[in-house]
């Protein structure tokens, strides 16, 4: 009897495909004649039309025979081995079941956005030509593609057909006279530059320019050299203009590429030991190192603003990393890593890598292959840093754990710290969450024990907490004094300029006007995409979204009742500065805002510069409250104290407090005493209050009963409105 011939073997493999909607998602299966591990890209056909998708694969299962139901094959493997390892496929599982999201969403948030795929297709001629009837059109464009001199012409000759003409493709194809070919590469995408524009004629020499080109014209001879995407935005035009003047030699356009890590040439400097803890910072220290040999556990850290929380953060690192372990640093915003990145790159040279959103597609690509290397032991960055794929790790601290900008608004919604438990407890290490202003979760959660919290209670250097004065606007309106400031910020602020110190403005509002109303209808122009009122931006005099980023230019005349008397009310940080010069017009006056940080290196540049200027004001939104360490700075003023208070937010008074006490602690960190000056008009608030007295216990308390007596209120009208429906046999 003859052997039979064996059969080969058939992989079942289960892929996550790009772009499936959440109402079909799931694994959608698929067969191979190898094994594909778990982690890999393919390509697959999906669909009725068999469309070419790049999805991953999440499971692979060896068949015993040919299954039952007819599969589709995978067209081709991308990677060679798994881009995921065991952990992040775990975590891909986990984001999916926690948030509701697609398994491709997971993917793709875990995956830099720099690491991507794309099908290529070519088309040739085929060798020999076939003998068959062709129709005219079809024998139409045979005739030009033949007659391409260059590879160009030949694609620009089939980019530029129709939808007839790409059918009339698809047929000489599968008559045989052309060959369509497709192959998978990995985009690749070098450091990306900045592209600069100046002007390329003398003032005099400006030929005649529309109206929308003198804009950007006028910018450019007044600023010099400035990037593309500045000079649009100061002028309030599109590219296509930049573009048009460019063709017509008016304006010159090159590109300026940055450093790939702005702090890696200096190398390392100094060494960590160098740093010397207080009696209090070695106890939380000597409490961590203890931790790290157990198993994961939550520790908060609440220490007040200037107790020195970044220097047991180093000393801690070090420890770790000493012992061949991986760390996470975490921090809510891009505007607070140039000062802790500096320093990091200082006392551990190249060990330390950088995630954030203003690194290029390029520079996202290369640190996470250096993170996965291993060639990384320290990442710091916000929070899409918590997916880094550390391989050994040991701690991950989250800075300022009490942020909003932790939690994602896009799917998949998930919470930084969230994912940062899940990845402790896998790596069996602790998790250290720490701020001067803690969540009331947090807080919350130490008190009943299930944190352990830690306490420092003295700034660094023992020198006091900055004095809070809280001024009532509304005593000042009553008196008739009008004007953004008050007549005791306005002399402090000229007292501490005179004494050759520096001084924080902070208007959590950016923009001139916050609103534009109609006097005859009352009603705001909205933004046409979100309905939300627009703010007027004073700088190139037009209106902008600041949820969705719609610009426009100012409107003449109302929108919905076409009235002509349009009034500007409110202010933000650009009318902040202009009436600060006239208070202080001999100080070097900085704003740091949205609209000033566009550009890449925008932070950094504007805190060097603030850092080295005497006798500055550094007027910003809430990014200049956390973080900054500037010891020549002894008065902080807040214009505003209202804005955060008036939002529909049950977290509202907590969110006002974070940024009053967190903007309070930059005032004072050097030898001179801090002075810390409040404009409200609801000065009896016991957010205000509590902020006075720099007493974060005092507030969570008074915040829990309130929102306990809030929860009951609910509580009781559900209970009675559940009365009603059964009484009523709803």
């Amino acid at each position: 009897m003859e052997k039979q011939a064996e059969l080969p073997k058939i992989w079942c493999v289960g892929v996550a495909v790009c772009a499936a909607s959440y109402t079909f998602d799931r694994l959608f299966s698929y067969i191979a004649m190898q094994e594909i591990p778990a982690g890999c890209r393919v390509v697959v056909p999906f669909g009725k039309g068999n469309a070419k998708r790049v999805g991953i694969v999440l499971s692979c299962a060896e068949q015993a025979a040919q299954p039952e139901q007819q599969l589709k094959p995978v067209l081709a493997v991308v990677d060679k081995q798994p881009i995921l390892s065991p952990e992040m496929l775990d975590l891909v599982f986990w984001l999916k079941e926690m948030t509701f999201c697609t398994y491709y969403d997971a993917v793709r948030t875990i995956l830099p956005a720099g690491m991507q795929v794309q099908l290529v297709e070519t088309i040739s001629l085929a060798e020999p030509q076939p003998d068959c009837p062709l129709t005219d059109a079809e024998a139409h464009l045979l005739f030009f593609l033949r007659g391409a001199k260059t590879k160009q012409e030949f694609r620009r000759i089939l980019a530029d057909a129709d939808t007839q003409g790409k059918k009339i493709v698809d047929t000489l194809v599968q008559k045989g006279f052309l060959l369509r070919q497709e192959t998978v590469k990995e985009k690749t995408h070098g450091q990306t530059g900045i592209k600069m524009l100046r002007m390329a004629v003398p003032p005099d020499e400006v030929p005649p320019v529309t109206k929308t080109q003198q804009k950007l014209v006028r910018i450019l001879q007044e600023t010099g050299a400035v990037s593309e995407k500045e000079a649009c935005y100061l002028s309030g035009v599109t590219t296509a203009v930049a573009k048009k003047l460019v063709q017509n030699g008016v304006v010159e356009s090159y590109t300026v590429k940055p450093p790939l890590h702005t702090y890696a040439a200096s190398g390392q400097t100094r060494q960590p030991a160098d740093i010397v803890l207080s009696a209090e910072q070695q106890a939380v220290y000597d409490r961590m190192v203890a931790a790290l040999g157990e198993s994961m556990h939550c520790f908060l850290l609440h220490g007040v603003t200037g107790s020195g929380k970044t220097s047991v953060f180093i000393r801690l690192i070090d420890t770790v990393v000493q012992r061949g372990k991986q760390v996470i640093l975490l921090v809510p915003e891009i505007a607070l890593t140039p000062q802790i990145v500096e320093q990091f790159y200082q006392l551990f040279g190249n060990i330390v890598a950088v995630i954030h959103s203003e690194l290029s597609l390029g520079q996202r690509n290369e640190t996470w292959r250096s993170i996965a290397s291993g060639a990384v032991k320290i990442i710091i960055g916000t929070r899409s840093a918590v997916f880094a794929p550390v391989q050994n790790l040991g701690l991950i601290v989250v800075d300022e754990e009490g942020e909003r900008t932790y939690k994602s608004d896009s799917a998949p919604r998930y919470h930084a710290i969230s994912v940062a438990k899940k990845r402790c407890q896998t790596h069996h290490c602790p998790l250290l969450l720490a701020s001067a202003t803690p969540s009331v979760e947090s807080y919350y959660f130490a008190k009943r024990g299930i944190y352990t919290l830690l306490e420092m209670h003295q700034r660094y250097n023992q020198t006091p907490l900055p004095h809070v004065e809280v001024v009532d606007m509304q005593e000042e309106r009553t008196l008739g004094k009008e004007g953004m400031f008050s007549e005791t910020l306005a002399q402090a602020l000229r007292d501490n300029l005179e004494s050759g110190s520096q001084s924080l403005l902070l208007l959590n509002r950016r923009g001139y006007h916050t609103i534009i109303s109609c006097a005859s209808c009352n009603q705001p122009v909205y933004c046409p995409n979100c309905s939300i009122p627009m703010t007027y931006h004073k700088v190139n005099n037009s209106l902008m979204c600041h949820y969705c980023g719609h610009t426009q230019d100012m409107v003449e005349t109302c929108p919905s009742c076409g009235g002509k008397h349009l009034r500007k009310m409110g202010f933000g940080t650009q009318r902040l500065e202009e009436e600060l010069r006239l208070i202080v017009p001999e100080a070097r006056i900085l704003r740091m805002d949205a609209d000033t940080t566009r550009g890449k290196g925008d932070h950094q540049r504007l805190l060097e510069e603030f850092d080295a200027a005497e006798c500055a004001v550094l007027v910003g939104t809430q990014m200049i409250a956390k973080g900054l360490d500037f010891p020549e700075v002894t008065l902080v003023g807040v214009v505003n104290a209202d804005t955060t208070l008036k939002l529909p937010d049950f977290r509202a008074a907590e969110r006002t407090y974070d940024l009053l006490e967190q903007v309070a602690g930059r005032a004072g960190r050097g030898t001179e005493p801090g002075q810390v000056i409040v404009q409200t008009y609801w000065a009896t608030h016991p957010a205000i209050r509590a902020v006075q007295k720099h007493d974060r216990a005092l507030f969570v308390e008074q915040e829990l009963e309130e929102r306990c007596r809030r929860l009951e209120a609910e509580v009781a009208y559900l209970k009675k409105l559940r009365a009603l429906v059964e009484r009523d046999g709803l």
